[in-house]
């Protein structure tokens, strides 16, 4: 059952212990190439504000994120916003909250000015594949074997879309 208009918010200072478990609780080599956070580390330091989060509160309690920055810091590609780092609780997965912080994004970057929204993901989550391409997001290029992950080599595909169409 979708879930009933969640409430999507920047994140605050005081979310950090909320999103920090949350970080911990979804990690998964699925779609991580960092080891797993460890109990006492900060969710938030001098290059992952607070501003940079979307949060998605269900209930009363922070549901899921997604952080949205500058591609780069360059000025010729000021146009591009990145989606770095999207999770969603196992409690309400399934259940249209990515796609409702996918939403927020696109509407943020609009507000931001940029144009296009680019995003990376492992070539073997293709959950979260299928979600990007159904969200409108197309390949837009593929590095292969890029990341060695239990063994395995694995893609790092980058996805991408247009926000001025």
């Amino acid at each position: 059952m979708p879930l009933a208009d969640p409430r999507i918010r920047t994140a605050l200072p005081t979310d950090e212990a909320a999103l920090a478990a949350l970080d911990r609780d979804t990690w998964s080599p699925l779609h991580s190439v960092q080891p797993r956070p460890e109990a006492d580390a900060s969710f938030f330091d001098e290059r992952h504000l607070p501003g940079d989060y979307l949060v998605a509160v269900v209930d009363g309690e922070v549901a899921g994120y997604l952080r949205l920055v500058p591609a780069t810091p360059l000025a010729v590609n000021a146009h591009v916003r990145q989606i770095q780092g999207l999770a969603v609780a196992d409690r309400v997965r399934g259940r249209g909250l990515a796609r409702a912080l996918l939403g927020a994004a696109r509407t943020r970057a609009r507000d931001q000015g940029a144009l296009r929204l680019t995003l990376r993901v492992l070539g073997h989550n293709a959950p979260a594949r299928a979600l990007y391409e159904a969200e409108g997001f197309a390949v837009e290029g593929v590095l292969p074997g890029e990341f060695l992950l239990d063994g395995e080599y694995v893609d790092d595909v980058l996805m991408g879309c247009r926000l001025d169409t």
